[in-house]
Order: C-alpha cells, then structure tokens, then sequence
C-alpha cells in the first residue's frame, strides 16, 4: 500500500493542512485504517477505492476514529487522484461517504469540493463552555455536533486558548472559532481533542456551518476564508444555500510504502 502526505489549503510544502492519502483496490479492515491513521497522527488520513467511472468510495480516520466528513483530505485525495492516477482537470468525481454524495473536481491548480451545508443555530454560553475558553464571544451556537463561536477580532481569535482536556468532556465533536476578516472576509479556527485533533491546521468541514453563517453576515455567496493556524490556509468559498463550494490548492511532500 502506497500512502501519500499532501499539504492542502496551500502551495508550499509543510503550509497548509497535512492529510494521508491512500488509494486501495479494496477497503482494508477498520482495524488496519485506524492503526495507519494512528501511526500518521495527521488530522485525517483518507482511504479510498473506485467504485465505477469517476466514482470512489472514501473514508476518513482521525488519529482515534473515524470522521463522518473531512474536507482537506479530500483535497489530498483529489490532488493525488489528478496527479498520479490521471483523473483530468474539469471532470467531475463523485465521493461515496457516510453522509451521502460529495463532489470534486481540479480547476486550474485549485481543487473545488460541493459539500453540505449546515445552518449555525445560537445557544446559551454554559457555565461549562465559559469554562473551556479564556476569550469571551460575541455569538455562541451549535450544528452538526459542533460549538461555534464568534469572537470580536481577529486579535480575540489568536489569543483563543481553549482548555483542551475541559473540552473533551462536553458532548460535541468540536468547537469552531471565527472571526471578520482582516484582508480576508473571515478567519477561523478549529479545536476537536475528543478526537485527536487538538488544533485542526486547516478545518474544511468547519466551512459548512462557517460559510452560510459569513454568507449571511457579510451580505455575499463568494468569499475567501484564512485558518489563524500556526501553518495556515487559504480558502475560496461559495454559499449555494443548501450546499457550499470549498476550494483550496495542494502540494505532495510524501510518497512512503507501508512495509506490513
């Protein structure tokens, strides 16, 4: 088996968000997925296998579990598909996964996910959230097992340190932080211990609930979003009301075998 490192959400090695790629004849056991995504320790690492013409079941492992969507890999495995496995700019791939149909396809240097969409709905700050972060937010809300916070700044959003060992303990798979742009329509980050991530270099699926809620802010279907990580990523985003269109570049640092 052929794994492959590529950083998305950019076009510099070592920026952007690592993710593992591999594509296989035939899915390997659960077991095998895990122990590999364990032994990477990327955020996401994503197995995939055609099922027919420009159509390949995938699957994604956090260092602990399985994601029920992740975008950067997603990117990798359209990056590696296009350029190892001849998959031509502009054709249309269809991604069987457990929350349904997702759609890709190379523009340019620029991979283009259609993803859906989920609307952010405001909830009470807890006494348990407050807790978990030392920045106040200016709006609190939940979607698709996810917290979301707004922050007042860019400033606000950088200095966010959250309590990651409180927030393993509250029922939610992350919290998602954002803020307005500062030379970028918006900015984000992107916590999830719970599942091994402490701090998501760059969260694509994070920009289904981000990029209604921005679209709708800011008055605008077309956007572009950066991850205030430490390695940072750049995003092109388009609201489609009930999906969205995530697009970022990629860049692969590795080709390794697994010698098992």
């Amino acid at each position: 088996m052929i794994i492959y490192t590529v950083d998305a959400f950019t076009n510099q090695p070592f920026k952007g968000n690592p993710a593992g790629v591999c594509v296989v004849a035939k899915m390997p056991s659960e077991d095998l997925m895990q122990n590999i995504a364990a032994e990477l320790n990327y955020a996401n690492t994503a197995f995939i296998e055609q099922t027919r013409a420009d159509c390949y079941k995938i699957r994604w492992f956090t260092p602990r579990s399985e994601a029920p969507l992740c975008g950067h890999a997603t990117i990798g495995s359209m990056h590696i598909l296009c350029s190892v496995h001849g998959v031509a700019s502009e054709t249309s791939v269809t991604f069987e996964c457990k929350v349904g149909e997702i759609y890709a396809q190379k523009t340019g240097s620029w991979y283009e996910l259609n993803f859906p969409s989920y609307e952010v709905k405001p909830v009470d700050l807890s006494q348990q959230l407050k807790d978990v972060i030392n920045v106040k937010p200016v709006f609190t809300g939940f979607a698709e097992n996810c917290y979301f916070m707004e922050f007042e700044s860019l400033e606000d959003l950088k200095l966010l340190a959250p309590d990651l060992e409180k927030l393993k303990k509250i029922e939610c798979r992350a919290l998602s932080a954002t803020a307005k742009g500062v030379e970028f329509d918006f900015h984000s980050r992107y916590f999830a211990p719970r599942v091994g991530i402490n701090e998501d270099p760059v969260c694509a699926s994070a920009h289904t609930r981000l990029i209604p809620y921005w679209s709708k802010k800011l008055g605008k279907d077309e956007m572009i979003a950066q991850q205030a990580s430490a390695r940072g990523g750049v995003l092109k985003c388009k609201n489609l009301g009930n999906r969205v269109l995530i697009s970022g570049e990629a860049v692969t640092v590795m080709r390794t075998e697994l010698n098992i």
